[in-house]
């Protein structure tokens, strides 16, 4: 019970992997409020995550509505205080993706990605922010992904959003962590809704892409079992988000977290690993002749191109 005494607010909680991120900070001992969309989203809603943990001798309550809403995200952190007395406990773990190739993707599913969860993110933590400083004490978890670090074709919504999220964290971070609140980023590799929204025939290319699965390993695997085979099961992650929401995380600020079944790492924040000097400013011409040899030395084309198809535009 490391969480005993402490209330947290888990946004995205009704199914997947906020429900059972929602589900160990309660078996840790929190009270937890948890949210979806609407209490009439199919596979799982806020209010049976909130009556699991009760049955099990928890304490919940069930908060409808849009994190891309500034006035929903008051009302989660307004609704714990008011039962609970406190905030002590933020995970921004609200996320939808509309996958389309940039080049066919509208404005509409731009916005609706980003708002959700990157506005989500924010609004979330403004409202946490204030009470926690008060407080002098939080824990801020945002959950990123492997799309906002390394981008993933067919979700440049996605990929911006989850990156500005890092970006967030660290900037949350430096501002914060005088006033006792870590802020920390977690990117989980679990089966849930977004990635069952793939092809077995996707999830397997992004297995083998994200280095979860060998290529030899991949094609043994069947159709039913690609999804928790290659990306593991969302409880797993459970037990990471707790331990970073415990006093015992006290000191970890700013850092970004991978987590997937039995394996979590520490991501190295970017680094300038090549330099080129000279006295004043480049031209063109010098950086021609200097660049193959140096900087750009080894680069490889992360996306080579490939010869048109027939009756495609070339």
């Amino acid at each position: 019970m490391v969480l005993k005494g402490k209330v947290a607010v888990v946004t995205g909680s009704g199914q997947g992997l906020g429900r059972s991120i929602a589900i160990g900070l309660a078996e840790a001992g929190a009270k937890v409020v948890v949210n979806n969309r609407s209490a009439e989203t199919k596979g799982g809603t806020a209010g049976e995550t909130a009556r699991t943990i009760q049955q099990a001798g928890g304490e919940a309550i069930a908060v409808y509505g849009n994190v891309a809403q500034m006035d929903i995200c008051e009302k989660l952190i307004k609704t714990a205080i008011d039962r609970w007395g406190s905030i002590d406990i933020l995970v921004n773990n609200a996320g939808l993706n509309r996958d389309r190739m940039v080049w066919n993707m509208t404005e509409e599913e731009w916005d609706t990605v980003v708002d959700v969860i990157l506005k989500g993110t924010f609004g979330c933590t403004k409202f946490a922010a204030a009470s926690m400083r008060e407080q002098r004490k939080g824990r801020i978890i945002n959950i990123a992904s492997q799309a906002g670090i390394d981008g993933n074709a067919g979700q440049p919504n996605y990929s911006a959003a989850k990156g500005g999220v890092l970006g967030f964290t660290k900037s949350c971070a430096l501002s914060l962590g005088r006033y006792g609140i870590t802020v920390n980023a977690l990117s989980p590799q679990a089966d849930t809704r977004i990635w069952r929204s793939v092809t077995p025939e996707r999830a397997r290319e992004m297995g083998v892409v994200r280095g979860l699965v060998t290529k030899e390993e991949v094609v043994t695997i069947s159709d039913e079992e690609v999804y928790t085979r290659i990306f593991g099961a969302s409880e797993d992650v459970a037990p990471i988000v707790v331990y970073l929401a415990s006093d015992q995380a006290a000191n970890i600020n700013g850092q970004v977290f991978f987590a997937t079944a039995g394996r979590i790492s520490l991501y190295a924040s970017p680094t300038q690993i090549k330099t080129i000097y000279k006295s004043g400013r480049w031209t063109f011409e010098e950086l021609a002749s200097v660049m193959p040899a140096s900087l750009a030395s080894g680069l490889v084309n992360l996306a080579p191109p490939e010869p048109p198809s027939p009756g495609k535009p070339a």
